[in-house]
C-alpha cells in the first residue's frame, strides 16, 4: 500500500495511529511536534528526514504537501486551524476526536473539508470494532424487532478518571472541553450510529462531586510523595504509577504520559515534579465525575447514557430493548433473547478491552485500516465517521451541557 502520512501532534493518539499505519505497510513521513523529546523520539523511530520534521504544524504545512494524507492529533482546542489549513492544501484527513471544541470550528471544518473534496474520517473507533459490527448486524436483522430503549454505561474507570482528567491534560474544560465532548462524544456517536437514528432532544445532569479540596482527607498533602495519609488513599499516585512499572500492558499508555522511559527512579521524579504527582483534592480540575444523560430519537426510542469515574477499568456495558426481544453486551459478548421462542444465545465478537490502552477494543486498527484503504482506492465508503457526522454527535454533546447548566430539555433541528 503506497500511502504516506504526516503526523501533526506526536503525543499518545498521534503515536498509536503512526505505528499502526506502518504496521499496515504505509509509510509515515513527517511530524510535527513541539515537545522536543517527543519530536525527536517520533522521527527517529519512523526514521524521518530531517527536513520533514517540524516543530510547528504552521512550518509543515506551509511546505508543499508532504504527504497524501495528515493526521492531527494535537490537544482538543487546537484542531481547527490545522485541520481547515491541511484541507486548502489537498491533505486527506485524519481528525482526532473531538473534531472541534465549540460550533464555529467544527462548522468551519465541515465547510473546509466539504469545499476541498478530501478523504476525511474523525477518530470515533467505536464504530470501527469487530463488536460493534455485529451488535448493528444484530439490530438490522432484527435479532430484537424494533428499538425501543437503550441503557449505556461507560465506566471510565478510577485509577484512569484520576489520571486523564483530575490530573492530566483533560482535567479543565477550559483548557480541554467537557467531559461528554472530550471523552464521552465516544458513547454519543455511537448510541446514534448503532440505533440508526439522529437524537431529538436531550437532558442531562451531572457535577464533580469528589475531586474537590474539601473532600481532602485530614492531614493530606499537596503531592502524594509527601503524604502521611497516602496509604489510606485509592487515588495515591505512587501506588498506582510505581504499580504499573510490574505490568507490561500499562508501560506504554499510561506511564509514557509521565516519563519516556519509565523506570522506578524516572516515575518517582516525574511524581515529584509534575502534575501526575499532585493529589486529586488539590482543585487544579473542574471535569464532571459523573454524568447522567437521556436521549429521545427521533422514532420515539429513549436511551440513557450513564459515564462515572467510580469504576473498575472496563468496557462499556449496553441494553438494548426492542418490541420482540433484548440484548446485552460488554465489549466483547453479545447476548440476545428472542421473545417470541424465549431462547437465549451469545454472540463472542473476541474483542479484547476498550479502553486506549488496548486500542479501543481493535477499533484503533480498524478505523486506520479502513482510512487507509480509503485513502489507496478514492472510496469513502468504508468509512463511517466523516466530519459531517462528527458535527451531529458533537450537536448531541452541547445540547446535553446547555440542558445540564438550565436545567432543560433541549431540541436538536
Amino acid at each position: 500500500m503506497d500511502v504516506t502520512l504526516a503526523v501533526v501532534g506526536a503525543g499518545q493518539r498521534g503515536n498509536q495511529y503512526a505505528r499502526l499505519v506502518k504496521e499496515m505497510g504505509a509509510r509515515v513521513v513527517a511530524v510535527a511536534e513541539p515537545d522536543e523529546g517527543a519530536r525527536e523520539r517520533f522521527a527517529s523511530e519512523y526514521g524521518l528526514d530531517a527536513g520533514h520534521v517540524f516543530t510547528d504544524w504552521r512550518d509543515l504545512l506551509a511546505r508543499p504537501r508532504l504527504a497524501d494524507a495528515l493526521a492531527v492529533c494535537t490537544q482538543d482546542r487546537a484542531h481547527v486551524e490545522p485541520t481547515v489549513t491541511a484541507a486548502g492544501l489537498g491533505y486527506d484527513l485524519l481528525i482526532e476526536k473531538p473534531m472541534a471544541t465549540d460550533e464555529a470550528g467544527a462548522r468551519a471544518i465541515v465547510e473546509a473539508v466539504r469545499g476541498a473534496g478530501v478523504i476525511n474520517a474523525v477518530c470515533h473507533v467505536l464504530r470501527y470494532t469487530a463488536y460493534t459490527r455485529a451488535l448493528k448486524d444484530l439490530l438490522e436483522a432484527g435479532a430484537i424487532g424494533r428499538v425501543v430503549s437503550v441503557q449505556h454505561l461507560e465506566p471510565v474507570g478510577w485509577w484512569h478518571f484520576a489520571h486523564s482528567f483530575v490530573r492530566g491534560n483533560w482535567r479543565s474544560e477550559e483548557e480541554a472541553s467537557p467531559m461528554l465532548v472530550q471523552k464521552s462524544i465516544h458513547d454519543l456517536d455511537w448510541l446514534a450510529y448503532v440505533v440508526g437514528e439522529p437524537v431529538a432532544r436531550v437532558s442531562s445532569f451531572g457535577t464533580l462531586l469528589e475531586f474537590r479540596p474539601e473532600n481532602a482527607p485530614a492531614s493530606s498533602a499537596a503531592r502524594c510523595l509527601d503524604c502521611a495519609v497516602r496509604t489510606q488513599c485509592p487515588y495515591d499516585a505512587v501506588r498506582i504509577y510505581q504499580g504499573f512499572l510490574d505490568g507490561e500492558a500499562y508501560r506504554d499508555w499510561p506511564l509514557t504520559v509521565l516519563t519516556p522511559d519509565p523506570t522506578p527512579a524516572s516515575v518517582e521524579a516525574a511524581l515529584r515534579t509534575g502534575r501526575y504527582g499532585e493529589c486529586v483534592y488539590a482543585g487544579h480540575n473542574d471535569v464532571l465525575d459523573h454524568q447522567i444523560v437521556s436521549l429521545e430519537f427521533g422514532s420515539g426510542a429513549g436511551a440513557s447514557f450513564l459515564t462515572v469515574a467510580f469504576t473498575e477499568m472496563a468496557n462499556r456495558k449496553t441494553r438494548i430493548f426492542g418490541a420482540r426481544g433484548w440484548l446485552e453486551g460488554d465489549g466483547s459478548l453479545i447476548t440476545v433473547h428472542d421473545f417470541t421462542t424465549d431462547t437465549y444465545r451469545t454472540v463472542d465478537t473476541n474483542a479484547p478491552g476498550s479502553s486506549a490502552a488496548s486500542g479501543h477494543g481493535g477499533g484503533d486498527e480498524g478505523l486506520i485500516r479502513s482510512f487507509l484503504d480509503a485513502v489507496d482506492t478514492r472510496d469513502s465508503s468504508v468509512l463511517t465517521s466523516d466530519v459531517t457526522v462528527s458535527l451531529a454527535s458533537l450537536q448531541v454533546a452541547w445540547a446535553a451541557e446547555r440542558a445540564r447548566h438550565a436545567g432543560t430539555v433541549e431540541t436538536l433541528a
